[in-house]
């Protein structure tokens, strides 16, 4: 028997889109697809069926027309990406159309964009708001996207220069017995933030950046008695601020600049208790201008191990 609410509705594809990368290798993304839905699915060359319920055929043909969207753009869909558009779809959150219109940046013609729900809303968050605080664990995109949106604000000239810091945790030697200056003993811990803006950067044009103090890369002890205008100032790994850093980091706005703040409190290597990011929301909490976004598991774009892994430390909690 037919039920009521059934549609069916055809998709067709432009000559320019290879199918095969909608399908994927032996139609592995095809199947996958199907596991995920109700509705039929048939395709036949460049054409696709879909006959079901009605939500669920609205939200497959949004889904194809994102694949073929990508593989339009020269683009290689994958699992990983497929099983992040159907939860996409599944949560009503947002279209993948939302997410690929967002365009942050791009490098050498490829558009850096938000990839899951919640990354959309932190890259929201930072464009709507003075000072953002992007909380997750590791692999939800916080310091990559940051470090996007302050490239591509830099090259919009809407903001002068570029600011990245981090707090220095010493892990088992003091940094007065390490051998170099003392820029050559905390560049490692720094290092992570060069190793951002080279992946949305020619290095050459990155190293003259620095070299002219159009971004500067610091560790947060550095910045006591600075104020920052006409800046994107980013703080890394904010769970080893302790909370005098963190108030300090954070009076150092000046106008015309923005704060974006990322962190995850699970992976704190302070050894100093209470951490200046375990406090700072219920301190700021309702002040305008400021806003909160946490990211999941759900938000993680590494190795689809590393989500599970986040998973199960979360279960432990």
């Amino acid at each position: 028997m037919t039920v009521m609410d059934d549609v069916t509705t055809k998709i067709k594809a432009p000559a320019s889109i290879d199918m095969a990368l909608v399908a994927g290798p032996s139609d592995s993304l095809l199947r996958l697809i199907e596991e995920g839905f109700s509705a039929r699915i048939t395709m036949r060359g460049d054409e696709i069926e879909l006959s079901g319920d009605a939500i669920e055929v609205d939200a497959l043909t949004m889904l194809f027309n994102d694949l073929m969207a990508k593989a339009n753009d020269g683009e290689v869909p994958d699992e990983h990406y497929v099983k992040r558009l159907m939860a996409l779809l599944k949560t009503a959150e947002m279209s993948p159309k939302a997410l690929r219109d967002d365009i942050v940046m791009t490098y050498r013609g490829k558009a850096i964009r938000p990839k899951t729900a919640g990354q959309k809303h932190f890259v929201d968050a930072i464009r709507n708001n003075t000072i953002t605080f992007g909380l997750g664990p590791a692999g939800t995109g916080k310091t990559f996207l940051t470090c996007a949106m302050a490239v591509g604000a830099l090259q919009r000239r809407e903001i002068g220069r570029i600011v990245l810091t981090r707090p220095i945790v010493e892990a088992g030697e003091s940094l007065g017995f390490l051998p170099g200056t003392m820029m050559e003993k905390v560049d490692p811990y720094i290092r992570p933030l060069y190793d951002a803006l080279f992946n949305m950067m020619d290095a050459s044009k990155a190293t003259k950046l620095i070299e002219d103090g159009t971004i500067e890369v610091t560790p947060l002890a550095f910045m006591r008695g600075r104020t920052f205008d006409d800046s994107f100032v980013i703080l890394d790994e904010a769970q080893n601020t302790t909370p005098e850093q963190m108030k300090m980091f954070l009076t150092r706005l000046g106008f015309g600049t923005k704060m974006v703040v990322t962190g995850d409190e699970s992976q704190s290597d302070s050894p100093r208790g209470a951490t200046g990011l375990a406090s700072v929301r219920e301190t700021l909490m309702g002040i305008d201008d400021i806003a909160f976004v946490d990211l999941s598991g759900a938000d993680v774009v590494r190795h689809s191990l590393v989500q599970r892994i986040v998973a199960a430390y979360d279960k432990k909690r």
